[in-house]
């Protein structure tokens, strides 16, 4: 099929670069224009599934058939050939370049699935496969897909107005990278100390985003008080934030205090663009910034 004309509506220095369209199957599918060189034309996935809309072996991806049959493996006793790991690399590589695109689109919750999944063949590839380098050859990539998770958590988070569950995201983050285990490798070292950065990077810009409360404005305040040296300004200041410190204890234990739910007294009641995994270069991203 000649793409000529349909590039001519299309002009690549167009923004945005990236269209999501319903495909002529009913699937949901994302093209990105791109001129690199002397190439022009357009790349295209599903935004579901596996990228390349294939089912191998009659599963939404070839890591789902091998989880089906180590499920059937009598005692465990299961592992992958070389051949498999390849499949599987090559099928993370899919994904890889997927939630890359989809991190600049903002959907996060397809960020969050994919990276989720990857980590999944991670383990299992790192659980089960026979040769050792087959075993190692993505357990470097571990701080950035963890970094890539955590920032689509955060993200949405701070799309719905919730500081504090976003700075969350970023600590949690922060100590499962400061927990792997360390290794020799020089893209985990590079990653590591990157994604760090990038997560205090993220900190500071979520804490600066985020409102301050009552006490938080008055704390300010008694500070530049205590600055300029009115040191009366700072003790009314002062006392008035012991006020309201104790106005917000004593509201929180009242609403904690079990009303009418058949709890024993006292007891509560009832009530988570650098080179990536594959090694490759990231596809062309779309002109849009992340917020």
């Amino acid at each position: 099929m000649d793409l000529t004309e349909y590039l001519k509506d299309w002009p690549p220095d167009e923004a945005p670069n990236v269209r999501c369209f319903t495909g002529d199957d009913g699937k949901q599918k994302v093209q990105i224009r791109v001129c690199i060189d002397s190439f022009n034309g357009v790349l295209q996935f599903d935004a579901d599934g596996r990228p390349d809309g294939q089912r191998p072996h009659d599963k939404d991806f070839y890591l789902d058939h091998l989880e089906e049959k180590l499920a059937h493996v009598p005692g465990g006793d299961f592992h992958l050939t070389h051949a498999q790991c390849k499949r599987l690399f090559d099928e993370s590589g899919m994904v890889y370049h997927r939630y890359v695109v989809m991190l600049q689109l903002g959907d996060y919750d397809r960020v969050m699935r994919d990276t989720t999944r990857n980590m999944r063949l991670f383990e299992f590839v790192n659980r089960h496969a026979l040769k050792e380098e087959d075993r190692n050859h993505q357990e470097c990539w571990w701080p950035y897909i963890l970094r890539i998770h955590y920032t689509a958590k955060a993200m949405k988070e701070l799309g719905q107005g919730r500081f504090d569950t976003a700075l969350a995201a970023v600590l949690e983050c922060r100590k499962r990278i400061e927990g792997l285990a360390p290794q020799e490798n020089q893209i985990f070292q590079h990653e590591s100390q990157r994604s760090l950065e990038a997560l205090d990077d993220m900190e500071q810009q979520i804490r600066k985003r985020k409102p301050l409360t009552d006490v938080e404005k008055l704390e300010h305040q008694k500070n530049k008080a205590i600055e300029e040296q009115r040191y009366e300004d700072a003790a009314r200041l002062r006392d008035k934030i012991a006020r309201l410190s104790k106005d917000s204890l004593g509201d929180a234990a009242n609403s904690e205090s079990p009303e009418d739910s058949g709890s024993p007294a006292g007891e509560a009641g009832p009530e988570d663009t650098a080179p990536g995994e594959s090694g490759e270069q990231p596809a062309p991203k779309p002109r849009r910034r992340i917020p």
